[in-house]
């Protein structure tokens, strides 16, 4: 797969301290939140929204190498917009992730959950 190719996926995994993980077409780190409810809508809104963006999806949902389309979803926000869940966990980003590969706030406690990466199975990291 090359870059092009990476960026428009919606969803890739590569390698991190973390074991083989979940990141989003241009590499960024990808959380589940275990307040949400696998298959639920997101509890994540606020303050809590600005530190953990959602990952909203934009157009069809790629899977890249390594990801399982079956497990690619859509959960409807109070804004009405669509956030992408993978094996029914709503997907977040981490404010402060800002490089390709970067995982600086795993299994963190915050605003009543823990933030976990996910793997290719759709399993949190715990």
């Amino acid at each position: 797969m090359n870059l092009e190719e990476a960026a428009v996926a919606t969803l890739t995994v590569r390698k991190s301290a973390f074991g083989t993980i979940l990141f989003d077409g241009r590499g960024r780190a990808l959380y589940g939140f275990t307040r949400d409810r696998r298959g639920g809508p997101s509890q994540c809104y606020g303050a809590c929204a600005t530190a953990w963006p959602v990952q909203y999806a934009k157009g069809a949902l790629r899977a890249g190498p390594g990801v399982k389309q079956s497990l690619l979803g859509t959960t409807k926000r109070r804004d009405g917009r669509t956030q992408v869940t993978y094996n029914g966990w709503p997907l977040y980003y981490y404010v402060d992730d800002v490089r390709p590969g970067q995982v600086t706030c795993q299994a963190v406690d915050e605003f009543g959950g823990l933030w976990l990466v996910v793997k290719p199975n759709g399993q949190l990291v715990r």
